[in-house]
């Protein structure tokens, strides 16, 4: 049973790590809000950065149970590009409805959270497929 549990408290640290990024997301609100960081850009970055990384996750689980090759591509760069518009969209959304510093801020929050995401996909030294968020 020792080994099952060890086996398990091995596990953990991976997905803690994979998710790395969502957890920066959430615990950065506090501090970039208080120091005024527009609420309406924040929320909206955020928000998408968290939906598209849930959407990634569906598309992971969908993905294994394509048989055909033409399929398989053909759904996993139709479902990354559009991950990549939603984002973009988001950012266009926060600018045009709170103004210049929600975008702004948007963006900054997508960048700093995609580069978190890049970051650990590049120090696990995984393959892609295995580690894509």
């Amino acid at each position: 049973m020792a080994l099952g549990a060890e086996a398990v408290s091995q596990a953990r640290p991976m997905n803690v790590t994979k998710y790395l990024d969502v957890v920066a997301v959430l615990i950065a609100a506090i501090p970039a809000l208080l120091l005024g960081a527009p609420a309406l850009g924040y929320a909206i970055g955020g928000g998408v950065w968290i939906l598209q990384r849930a959407i990634a996750a569906g598309e992971r689980r969908y993905l294994v149970r394509v048989d055909d090759t033409r399929r398989y591509l053909g759904a996993r760069l139709f479902a990354s590009f559009g991950r990549i518009w939603l984002l973009a969209g988001a950012i266009v959304a926060a600018g045009v409805i709170g103004g210049r510093a929600d975008g702004l801020t948007a963006a900054i929050v997508i960048f700093a959270a995609y580069s978190i995401a890049f970051a650990i996909r590049i120090a696990s030294g995984a393959p892609p497929e295995a580690n894509a968020s």
